[in-house]
């Protein structure tokens, strides 16, 4: 016969601020997909959004003054970007999400972003509907990131309607 354990646990509330839903704002078709999921779901789980873009090294020998213009123009670029998708996020009903801006490799920086921000709580990304092609951040994380990543990872197909979503959150 089994011995029976009681264990007590404390129930707690998450505050907002305390769970954190990382979506990659990248350039890709499933981002919506991803990002309504992640804004609906931090909307009816009291939770919070944060939005991840990478900047990535400028490839090639350009000359100095002509790389600064470009990784300025593309910072300015992402700024935009997350500000448009915050506002987003909050007419789905969550707060105005936290954004990060790194330059660098995009899933050496994701990784890093998780490993030092301890809010976040799951990491979420659109599939692609390309057949044979989730996209590049999936197809790493399948093939050499599954175990650098300290949250889990909901994946969203591309394919979703805004009502199949709300249906599932």
């Amino acid at each position: 016969m089994a011995k029976k354990i009681n264990v007590k646990t404390k129930s707690k509330t998450l505050k907002p601020s305390n769970r954190l839903f990382l979506v990659v704002a990248d350039d890709s078709k499933e981002l919506h997909q991803a990002l309504y999921y992640a804004a609906r779901r931090a909307a009816t789980a009291g939770g919070e959004i944060a939005l991840f873009r990478c900047i990535e090294p400028i490839e090639g020998q350009l000359w100095g003054g002509v790389t600064e213009i470009m990784e300025s123009e593309a910072e300015q670029s992402s700024k935009k970007l997350l500000n448009e998708l915050s506002e987003y996020c909050e007419k789905l009903g969550a707060p105005k999400p936290r954004t990060f801006v790194r330059k660098g490799i995009a899933h050496e920086e994701l990784f890093n972003l998780i490993d030092k921000e301890e809010a976040i709580r799951v990491l979420v990304l659109g599939v692609s509907t390309e057949h044979g092609n989730p996209g590049p951040l999936i197809n790493y994380i399948i093939n050499k990131g599954s175990n650098q990543c300290r949250v889990p990872i909901t994946i969203v197909p591309g394919n979703l309607t805004d009502e199949q979503i709300d249906a599932l959150v």
